[in-house]
């Protein structure tokens, strides 16, 4: 059975960092793509984040420069180091997976983050 470990979100002031961490286990397949979403309230869910096994790597705009995203995979895991966060970033994060050959989402449970001073 697999299993999905999101850690790492919490309460933080503004120009602080967080360092979130997601770990897939369990009976799996290969994992392509790894990635983070995230959904404020009252708004869409949209990706701020992905790397695929080989290390290909996209941010959306607003987290460039800020935000960096990395992987385990011998341990199927992924990270988001945030700094210089901002109130805008509030939000839950939730971190996604895709099988090699497949196009089907995988997600974590969620975990909040909050900027606020």
């Amino acid at each position: 059975q697999v299993q999905v470990v999101e850690s790492g979100g919490g309460s933080v002031q503004p120009g602080g960092s967080l360092r979130l961490s997601c770990a897939v286990s369990g009976n799996i397949f290969p994992i392509n793509l790894m990635g983070w979403y995230r959904q404020a309230p009252g708004k869409q869910r949209e990706l701020v984040a992905s790397i695929t096994r080989g290390g290909r790597i996209d941010y959306v705009d607003s987290v460039k420069g800020r935000f960096t995203i990395s992987r385990d995979n011998a341990n199927n895991t992924v990270y988001l180091q945030m700094n210089s966060l901002k109130a805008e970033d509030t939000a839950v994060y939730y971190c996604n997976y895709i099988y090699y050959g497949t196009s089907r989402l995988y997600w974590g449970q969620g975990t909040q983050v909050t900027v606020s001073s």
